[in-house]
């Protein structure tokens, strides 16, 4: 994400904020399509979880620091691809994130400044089509939530991530409980990306905390998978905080754990050589340990 990405697929703010008042009638049979949780890949990792995250709720995703912040966002949304990827409209695809099941990414201006602009083919890289997005923006954090309850009020949209930088008085318990009811009155996954702040109460049912992870280099020292460095801070349902490691797989869209590191060390130790010198005469092996 170090470019600035202004496309044409910028979606002007009065047309998310003017939702159709018809929205609301359809919420109620959305709500039970999509009910329920969506795995995240990685068996150890939705095996911890119950089986996955629940769909139709509001998910936090905090930056363990400045510099993991491109990590964080990699991991939000990459989450959302998760949560299209398995939702009710991906049989009807074809290879595409989804027919009318768009990732709609809310974010405060000075994220550019602080953090660099959306980059268009660091998310091609990630598998998310940029004709699959709707990039919405916003001067101050109440544009933000503004335009990001809309959204998750939309009954055709696939997954909400909503960016605010900093600590903001306006991201309370009260706004992060209505982010939750309009994420489960339509039933699409609400994302809230915190950028430059620590964790606060909120209504999440979730909340992570993201550090970046050395990828592991493919074949030809081609460049590896990302990586991400997990931690589970809160669980509404009760499961305790727990750390991960884990790898985004692009082609599958799923989360993955990486395999052993082969130069890992051994697990005893073993006699050691004499590099100086040539063994003594007649002496034979010995077997160590």
């Amino acid at each position: 994400m170090a470019a600035s990405f202004q496309p044409a697929l910028a979606f002007p703010r009065p047309a998310v904020a003017r939702a159709s008042p018809g929205a609301a009638a359809v919420a109620g049979p959305l709500a039970r399509e999509t009910a329920g949780l969506f795995a995240l890949g990685d068996p150890t990792l939705d095996d911890r979880l119950g089986g996955g995250l629940p769909r139709a709720a509001l998910h936090e995703v905090y930056a363990a620091a400045d510099a993991d912040i491109p990590a964080a966002t990699g991991f939000a949304a990459a989450l959302a691809l998760r949560a299209v990827a398995t939702g009710p409209a991906a049989g009807r695809t074809a290879g595409r994130v989804g027919a009318g099941r768009l990732v709609v990414w809310v974010r405060q201006d000075v994220l550019d400044l602080e953090a660099g602009g959306v980059y268009a083919p660091g998310l091609a890289e990630l598998g998310l089509d940029p004709a699959d997005l709707v990039l919405v923006r916003g001067r101050t954090v109440r544009d933000v939530l503004r335009a990001g309850v809309d959204a998750a009020r939309c009954g055709g949209v696939g997954a909400v991530l909503i960016e605010a930088w900093g600590e903001a008085r306006a991201l309370d318990l009260t706004a992060t409980r209505r982010l939750l009811l309009a994420a489960q009155a339509s039933g699409a996954p609400t994302l809230l990306l915190r950028a430059g702040a620590e964790p606060a109460p909120s209504a999440a049912w979730t909340r992570w905390r993201v550090r970046a992870a050395p990828s592991r280099a493919l074949a030809a020292a081609a460049p590896g998978c990302p990586a991400f460095a997990l931690t589970l801070l809160r669980h509404r349902e009760g499961i305790a905080p727990h750390d991960w490691r884990v790898e985004w797989n692009r082609d599958r869209r799923c989360f993955q754990e990486p395999p052993p590191r082969r130069d890992a060390p051994l697990s005893r130790p073993v006699a050691a050589v004499p590099a100086d010198r040539p063994a003594a005469a007649g002496a034979g092996l010995r077997r160590a340990g």
